[in-house]
C-alpha cells in the first residue's frame, strides 16, 4: 500500500476553500460530513480538524458564498448545514480556473526544466 502524501500545511490551507466549495456544489452538507468527505476523496492524505474547517466556513458565510441553516440529523439531533450560494458557485469557477492555470504553469516549467 502506498504511504499517504505528506501535504504541506500551506498547500492544505490554500486548497481548503475550493475543496469546500466543490463539496457544497454537490449538495448541502454539514461540518463533520465535509471533513469525512475530504478524507475519503483524498484517500486519507487530507485529515482536517474542526478547528480548521469552521473558521473557513464562517469566512465563506461572511463573504455570502455559502449560507447555513438549522436542520436535523436522522437521529433527531440538531445539525448546522451549509449550502452553496450563487456567488459561491461563481467563486468556485474562478478558483478552478486559477488552480488550472497554476497546474498548467507548473507542468510547463517542469517540462522546460526536463528538456534543459
Amino acid at each position: 500500500m502506498d504511504s499517504p502524501l505528506n501535504i504541506p500545511k500551506d498547500l492544505i490551507a490554500a486548497s481548503a476553500t475550493p475543496l469546500i466549495l466543490s463539496i457544497l456544489a454537490k449538495g448541502d452538507s454539514y461540518g463533520y460530513a465535509i471533513i469525512r468527505d475530504v478524507a475519503a476523496m483524498s484517500d486519507g492524505a487530507l485529515q482536517w480538524e474542526d478547528g480548521m474547517l469552521y473558521p473557513i466556513l464562517h469566512r465563506l458565510e461572511k463573504r455570502d458564498l455559502v449560507e447555513s441553516y438549522a436542520g436535523h440529523a436522522p437521529n433527531g439531533r440538531k445539525r448546522k448545514y451549509y449550502r452553496l450560494r450563487a456567488d459561491g458557485q461563481q467563486e468556485l469557477k474562478s478558483q478552478q480556473q486559477l488552480w488550472d492555470r497554476l497546474y498548467g504553469l507548473i507542468r510547463t516549467l517542469s517540462a522546460d526544466a526536463a528538456s534543459a
